[in-house]
């Protein structure tokens, strides 16, 4: 294993173990609501701060983009940290277990190293650039359907600012119908996780930031897929919309989604 990505495991299970503690006890928890239907709880702040100093511990020049705490710039910009430190909190605050800690490592501006964690399922999600992906130290591929008809996708809704829902309705209508079916489970990273082993064939969204999908989208193209925007165009990150699956999966989504 890398030793960059080694540090983001370690860092990983320190913030799932928090997580998971206060998943036991979240009669415990109190939540803000940071806008329209977004919330943040004391977890997520301790679980950030956990992996931030975990990580800061090996490598104390490296820079971060946290959810919770936003960007902070370290001696060597080369390398930064890209951290949802609990994805799928309002799956967490409602006890539903499908959440997750996402750790992303851009060196020079490329996706270099990602974790995704579970810790309700003890499964962790790795990939190294260039060297593949892994689920608890097995390979892992997306699948290759000929076309979207035998596909099961995920995606999600506009809920955070739900004016878009008219304009995502008509690319869901269309998908839906040429789909297998569809899952909406609350957490980008996971979603993608789960492309990458696949267990789900494709993913679009938008409305998303980078320390949702970063990790995700190094674990889809290092298991053999592709990612890119509703156009079809590479490099999705910090474009607030994502496609992901194999070359036809994300053709088939592309062609309903660019408008």
């Amino acid at each position: 294993m890398h030793p960059m990505l080694n540090i983001a495991v370690r860092a990983a299970r320190v913030a799932g173990t928090i997580i998971v503690r206060g998943f036991e006890n979240r009669a415990d928890l109190t939540k803000e609501e940071k806008g329209a239907n977004d919330y943040v709880t004391q977890i997520d702040r301790e679980a950030e701060k956990a992996i931030i100093n975990k990580i800061q511990q090996s490598f104390p020049d490296h820079s971060f983009l946290g959810e919770e705490t936003g960007e902070t710039h370290g001696k060597d910009s080369d390398f930064q940290w890209v951290i949802d430190p609990l994805d799928g909190t309002t799956n967490f605050v409602k006890g539903i277990p499908h959440f997750c800690v996402s750790i992303a490592l851009l060196h020079k501006g490329r996706l270099d190293q990602a974790v995704v964690f579970d810790p309700i399922r003890s499964e962790i999600f790795t990939a190294s650039r260039g060297q593949g992906a892994q689920l608890n130290g097995y390979r892992i591929r997306v699948t290759k359907p000929r076309d979207l008809t035998e596909t099961v996708l995920a995606t999600a809704l506009p809920f955070k600012n739900k004016t878009q829902f008219g304009e995502y309705a008509m690319g869901l209508n269309k998908i839906f119908h040429e789909c297998g079916d569809i899952r909406r489970g609350g957490s980008a990273a996971l979603d993608l996780a789960y492309v990458a082993a696949g267990r789900m064939d494709g993913y679009w969204e938008r409305g998303i930031k980078a320390w949702d999908i970063a990790a995700g989208e190094l674990l889809v193209r290092e298991s053999g897929g592709l990612v890119t925007d509703f156009k079809g165009n590479n490099d999705p990150l910090y474009k607030g919309e994502i496609v992901a699956g194999s070359p036809k999966v994300v053709q088939g989504l592309v062609k309903h989604l660019k408008g």
